[in-house]
């Protein structure tokens, strides 16, 4: 069962077990310089407003009612990054798309957990993800740009433009190993808004931005450990400003600040290495795509402004507890 409780998704797998509830929500952020240099982890700027399709049947193609789903308003070129909670601790293997183009391997979407090689993240190990994994400890960091203008990954792998958005599935860690290694943490109940969890097309998918230093975690766990039978799944649309505007009446955030901006302010930026787990290297696939800086060269466009480098000085290393990534500005 997945619910919409303050712009976060909640995955319950009470079937499983008591404690198996994930809370996971898109973090809005500085898009860091697209020029090839290696930056830290930018801040949180607050969640990405969520809404159901099904609240807005009436000013929203057919199509889009008959698939479900939810959707969130991102500016072309604005960044996000996607952030893991799972209030007991309760262990997950999260598999996440973009434009049905898996973000740690590169190949095509599937349900099904694969382990050679992994194609998920582990939470609460992996408590955010900001990108595609292009290597060992490195990603290209998820910038929302139009379809059909080539610039997404999806468009790059397979030279279509169908799908956009993202997809996350998830499977809850079997109960026998969780109970063997819980610990007790606090827990706040949520309102329970049910929706469909389907795919539809949309007009926003990502594009792979500027190199960011963050590891994404092999499984500690072992692929046997995950409860298979239980998975939940979600499509979430990205529509731009303009049409999140038009279909719910409601003014989208602004924009974000410039990467210059905050740093010329001397606000934080951050590092994590917490877990005590192995790195997984990246899949050959997605280091072979072009930024969203690249590919605009090639096509004689300019997408980016103010992309400009940065010299990143004041960096906060962020420990196991508390792990809190959130902007000052």
């Amino acid at each position: 069962m997945i619910t919409l409780e303050r712009d976060s998704l909640v995955f319950r797998f009470p079937e499983v077990h008591g404690d198996a509830v994930l809370r996971i929500d898109f973090q809005r952020t500085l898009r860091i310089p697209d020029d090839n240099r290696e930056y830290p982890l930018p801040p949180g700027l607050g969640r990405f407003p969520l809404q159901h399709v099904d609240d807005y049947a009436e000013n929203i193609p057919s199509s889009w009612v008959d698939h479900g789903g939810v959707f969130l308003p991102m500016y072309q070129a604005e960044a996000l990054w996607i952030n893991f909670s799972s209030p007991h601790d309760y262990m997950f293997a999260v598999k996440v798309a973009a434009g049905k183009i898996n973000a740690v391997t590169g190949e095509s979407w599937s349900n099904k957990l694969c382990s050679t090689p992994q194609d998920y993240v582990v939470v609460p190990e992996q408590h955010w993800l900001d990108g595609f994994c292009i290597g060992k400890g490195l990603i290209r960091q998820f910038v929302a740009m139009p379809l059909g203008q080539d610039y997404t990954a999806e468009e790059q792998i397979t030279g279509k433009a169908e799908h956009g958005g993202i997809q996350i599935v998830a499977y809850p860690i079997k109960a026998d190993i969780y109970e063997a290694t819980k610990t007790k943490t606090g827990f706040s109940s949520f309102d329970e808004i049910n929706f469909c969890m389907d795919a539809m097309a949309a007009s926003i998918g990502l594009a792979p931005g500027g190199v960011m230093k963050q590891e994404i975690y092999e499984d500690r766990h072992g692929y046997e450990a995950w409860e298979q039978t239980a998975s939940s799944r979600c499509f979430v649309h990205i529509l731009n400003s303009m049409q999140y505007a038009s279909i719910t009446g409601i003014a989208p955030p602004t924009k974000p600040i410039s990467a210059q901006e905050y740093t010329k302010a001397g606000l934080p930026w951050f590092e994590y290495y917490g877990a005590d787990a192995k790195v997984l290297n990246g899949a050959p696939k997605l280091p072979e795509l072009d930024s969203v800086a690249a590919k605009g060269i090639k096509k004689g466009e300019k997408p980016l402004a103010e992309n400009e480098p940065v010299s990143v000085v004041n960096v906060k290393k962020l420990g196991k507890v508390p792990v809190v990534r959130e902007g000052e500005f």
